[in-house]
C-alpha cells in the first residue's frame, strides 16, 4: 500500500493481508507517528517510508539562495516547505541536524534518515538522489544510529514535549 490511511488499511485488510505500507515520513512531517506507525507496528506491516529528507530540504545543503534560484518548473517551487515562514524554519531543522551529524562525521542528511530509521515501525526508507555522487551524503545513514539525547534534542527544537 501507498499513503493509506488507518481507515483505508481496515478496509483493505478486509479483503487480503497488508505486508507493506509506504508513506512519506520525516523530521518535518512526522504525522504519521499519531496513528499510522502504531497501527502497523500492532498489525504486523512493514512501513517503508519515503522523503526522510523532504525532498533534498534536509541534507544540509539547501540555503535559502539555492531555492531562490531553482527553476520554476521545479516541483519544489510549489512546497510550503520551501516557502516563508516554513523555510527558515526548516533551514533552522537542517542546521541542527548537520550539527549533530558533525559531532559523528556525518551529513545532516544521515541523520534525518537515521532520525525516520529510530522508529521500531519503520522498516527501510527510500532515499532518492539526483546523482551518484550524492550516495556519499546519505550511504552512512544505513549504520549510523542516534543516541536518546540526540532524539531528544532534535524533539526539543520541534517543540515535541520529551518524556524520559
Amino acid at each position: 500500500m501507498s499513503n493509506f490511511n488507518v481507515d483505508q488499511m481496515r478496509r483493505a485488510q478486509a479483503i487480503a493481508p497488508i505486508t507493506s505500507l509506504q508513506p512519506p515520513y520525516s523530521v518535518l512531517s512526522p504525522e504519521i507517528e499519531k496513528e499510522i506507525l502504531p497501527y502497523t507496528q500492532a498489525n504486523n506491516i512493514g512501513v517503508i517510508i519515503y522523503s526522510p529528507m523532504k525532498s533534498g530540504l534536509l541534507t544540509g545543503a539547501m540555503t535559502r539562495e539555492r531555492v531562490a534560484a531553482m527553476p520554476a518548473d521545479d516541483f519544489r517551487q510549489r512546497m510550503p516547505n520551501f516557502k516563508e515562514p516554513l523555510l527558515s524554519r526548516n533551514l533552522q531543522v537542517a542546521e541542527l541536524l548537520g550539527a549533530i551529524g558533525k559531532r559523528h562525521g556525518r551529513t545532516a542528511g544521515e541523520v534525518a534518515i537515521a532520525w525516520t530509521l529510530r522508529h521500531p515501525a519503520v522498516t527501510g526508507a527510500i532515499v532518492g538522489m539526483r546523482s551518484a555522487k550524492q550516495v556519499e551524503g546519505v550511504i552512512g545513514a544505513a549504520e549510523f544510529r542516534l543516541s536518546a539525547d540526540e532524539i531528544a534534542e532534535i524533539e526539543r527544537f520541534r517543540g515535541v514535549a520529551v518524556t524520559a
